[in-house]
């Protein structure tokens, strides 16, 4: 099969395209025929080492943890998913190495859901990471309808879908971004605030009380500013900065493999609450391209890699 691989840490010149065995397929596992695959940041992370003290890397590596495809081949006790079915995913193993930057991924049927019937598959493929990690996030800080949440970096990946989620919850959203990206913050159901000097005073003229969850996907000054920003009884739920958990008593979500929970994101999609934003659409072959597009930062939505 077709595949990109590394055999080192790097920068994206090290990503090649190769021909690899099609992977072997567990007896909890499907084989899935990928048709896409998103870039996280985590994807470039791993590429360059940065995960390596905490995650076991087997070389040579295929990237990606993101997927949407159709199941080829079941395993031997798969009574979820038959032949034929259309899934997406976020294939996280336990180790670093077959990834889904591939013609094919064994994938766990833990780590996946039947696909939103509304959605592409490079739309599907946008999802699961990020998504999960919205729809983690705000569950375990108890987001409930009539509640003010205050989302960091609303206009990122991850944030985007939490503006939507918590929304789709009941909850009143404030969200910062640059002010570029205000009107998709107002098209989300959010209200926009710009961040840098004066954002306290900035979401306390928006939210007078104090604002009950405050979700961090990427602010560097989040958990700092928490205490003059979070009503009494508040919480704070960050991707980032373990200090919302150790510090002030709230959260640090890593994302997890969910197939309930990609339900739940497809359920929304399909329900016409959850929108996708696909920013860009790569070749397989151009694999280094858009790792290169999704670590500038600069592109608002999901880089998606077509197989």
């Amino acid at each position: 099969m077709r595949a990109i691989t590394y055999s080192r840490y790097g920068g994206p010149d090290v990503l090649e395209l190769t021909d690899l065995p099609t992977p072997k397929v567990g007896p909890d596992a499907v084989l899935v025929r990928v048709k896409a695959a998103s870039v996280n940041p985590v994807d470039w992370k791993v590429r360059q080492g940065y995960l390596d003290p905490i995650m076991d890397v087997a070389f040579p590596v295929v990237p990606g943890w993101d997927v949407a495809g159709v199941v080829e081949r079941v395993g031997l006790d798969t009574p979820e998913l038959e032949v034929g079915d259309e899934v997406f995913g976020y294939v996280r193993k336990d180790w670093v190495q077959g990834g889904t930057f591939a013609e094919y991924v064994s994938a766990p049927v833990r780590t996946l859901a039947r696909k939103p019937a509304s959605l592409s598959f490079e739309e599907a493929a946008a999802i699961p990471l990020a998504g999960l990690t919205a729809y983690q996030s705000i569950r375990r800080a108890g987001v409930t309808a009539g509640q003010t949440v205050l989302v960091h970096a609303a206009a990122g990946g991850v944030g985007g879908f939490a503006v939507q989620i918590a929304r789709a919850l009941g909850a009143r959203v404030v969200g910062t971004a640059s002010e570029r990206n205000h009107d998709h913050l107002r098209d989300l159901g959010a209200e926009p605030v710009t961040y840098g000097d004066g954002l306290v005073d900035r979401v306390r003229a928006l939210a007078p009380d104090g604002v009950d969850v405050i979700l961090d996907y990427g602010s560097d000054d989040a958990v700092a500013t928490a205490p003059q920003l979070l009503a009494p009884g508040g919480t704070i739920a960050s991707i980032l900065d373990p200090k919302a958990r150790d510090e002030l008593g709230g959260h640090h979500v890593w994302v997890r493999p969910s197939t309930a929970d990609l339900e739940a994101l497809g359920a929304l999609a399909d329900a016409g609450k959850l929108s996708v934003d696909v920013a860009q659409v790569f070749d397989l072959a151009d694999a280094a391209a858009a790792h290169e597009a999704s670590a500038t930062g600069h592109v608002r939505g999901k880089v998606v890699v077509r197989v």
